[in-house]
C-alpha cells in the first residue's frame, strides 16, 4: 500500500525492475524466469508484393510478416491451411512467397467474401471456406499434404487445430496461441498426458493472467484505460451501495470520446442504457474518489501477477508441445517477433516425423 501511483506505473513498465522488487519476498522467482526464456527466431524480413499489405494496420502487418517468414523458413508440405483466417492476410504472404495454394478457413462469411474477392482480383492462389471450427465435419478440410498456420487463434480454436491436424496427420503446424481463457469448459483442460497428471487447476480468470501484458501505447492510451477502469469500478460501487445491487453490473462498450464527459455523465448514461432509475441525490465526486483508490489497489495487486505472466504462458504452451510430440511431431517452441510488436509472440512449430 506504500507504493505511489507513479511507482506502480514504473514497475508495470519495467518487468525486470518489478522482478527485483518482488524477489525480496519470493527468492525463487529469478530461477523460475530463467527457465522460461525462449530462443528468438532469426528472421531477415520479407519483400512483399505491391498491394498485399492493403488494409493491414502497421503493427498487425509486422506480426503477420514475421509469422509468415517463420512458417516459410521450415516449411513442410505442398499447400497451406490458414486456420481462422479472417480476410486471409497471412495466407496472402504464404502463397505469394511460396507459389503454393492456400485454403483459408473462416467462420464469418463476410470475411470470407472480402478475402476471396481480393484474392481473385490479385490472382492469388487462395480458396476461402466458411465453416465452424467446432463442427466435426470440419475435419474434412485437413489433408496430410498441408502445412497449417494460425496466428493468434483463441483458446479452443487453436486446440481444435491441433486435434484435427494431428488426427489427419498433416505435414506441419505453425501456431501462435492467444486468449487462453476463451474455452468452453470452466477450467483449463490439459492436452498432454504429463499435464493431465498435474494437480494444477486453472480457472478462466487465471487463464487471463498472461494476457494482462500489453504493448505500451503511450500516455494517452494509459490515461484512457485508467479513466475507463475508474468509471467501471465507480459505477459498481454506486449500484451496490445506492441501489442495493449485489452483483457486478456489466457496462456497455464506452467510446473513447465519452470519457471526456466525466464520471457523473457516464454513470447517468449507463443507467439510462440499462434501464436503471437514479432519482436520489448522489455524491458522484465521492464515488469517483473511492473508485480511483480502488483502481490503484488493484494495480498494486497486479504487480505480483506480472512476474507470473510469462511462466504461466510458457506452461500452457508446453502442454501443447507435449501433446503434439505424443502424436508423432517434432516440435520447436520459440519467439517469432519482439514483445514490442506483440506480447503474444510464442510460436509452436510442429513437423510430422
Amino acid at each position: 500500500e506504500s507504493l505511489s501511483p507513479s511507482q506502480i506505473e514504473t514497475l508495470k513498465a519495467d518487468p525486470d525492475l518489478a522482478l527485483d522488487e518482488i524477489s525480496v519476498f519470493l527468492p525463487d522467482l529469478p530461477s523460475l524466469l530463467r527457465h522460461t526464456q525462449l530462443e528468438s527466431m532469426a528472421l531477415d524480413g520479407l519483400a512483399l508484393e505491391r498491394g498485399l499489405d492493403s488494409g493491414i494496420p502497421g503493427r498487425k502487418l509486422e506480426q503477420i510478416t514475421a509469422m509468415g517468414e517463420a512458417a516459410i523458413q521450415s516449411h513442410q508440405g505442398e499447400e497451406w491451411l490458414e486456420w481462422c483466417s479472417g480476410k486471409g492476410y497471412l495466407g496472402r504472404i504464404l502463397t505469394t512467397q511460396t507459389n503454393q495454394p492456400v485454403t483459408s478457413f473462416e467462420y464469418q462469411q463476410a470475411l470470407c467474401d472480402s478475402g476471396q474477392q481480393a484474392a481473385n482480383e490479385h490472382h492469388w492462389k487462395m480458396t476461402f471456406i466458411q465453416g465452424d471450427a467446432f463442427d466435426p465435419q470440419t475435419k474434412a478440410v485437413f489433408k496430410p499434404t498441408q502445412h497449417a498456420v494460425a496466428l493468434h487463434a483463441c483458446g479452443d480454436l487453436h486446440v481444435r487445430l491441433m486435434e484435427y491436424g494431428s488426427e489427419a496427420g498433416i505435414a506441419a503446424m505453425t501456431i501462435s496461441p492467444c486468449c487462453y481463457h476463451l474455452i468452453q469448459s470452466e477450467t483449463y483442460q490439459a492436452l498432454s498426458q504429463s499435464v493431465r497428471a498435474s494437480e494444477l487447476i486453472l480457472s478462466k480468470h487465471e487463464l487471463r493472467i498472461p494476457l494482462q501484458q500489453t504493448v505500451t501505447g503511450g500516455e494517452r492510451v494509459r490515461r484512457h484505460r485508467q479513466q475507463e477502469m475508474v468509471f467501471r469500478l465507480g459505477f459498481d460501487l454506486l449500484t451496490r451501495e445506492i441501489l442495493g445491487v449485489d452483483e457486478y453490473q456489466p457496462v456497455p462498450s464506452i467510446r473513447k470520446s465519452q470519457l471526456s464527459d466525466g464520471f457523473e455523465a457516464l454513470c447517468l448514461w449507463v443507467a439510462k442504457e440499462k434501464g436503471i432509475e437514479i432519482n436520489q441525490a448522489i455524491d458522484f465526486a465521492e464515488f469517483e474518489k473511492r473508485a480511483i483508490k480502488r483502481f490503484w489497489h488493484m494495480e498494486r495487486m497486479s504487480l505480483v501477477q506480472l512476474v507470473f505472466q510469462r511462466p504461466l504462458e510458457i506452461w500452457l504452451a508446453l502442454d501443447k508441445v507435449l501433446y503434439l510430440e505424443e502424436r508423432g511431431y517434432r516440435v520447436r517452441l520459440a519467439e517469432f517477433c519482439p514483445k514490442s510488436v506483440t506480447p503474444r509472440n510464442i510460436l509452436i512449430c510442429a513437423y510430422k516425423n
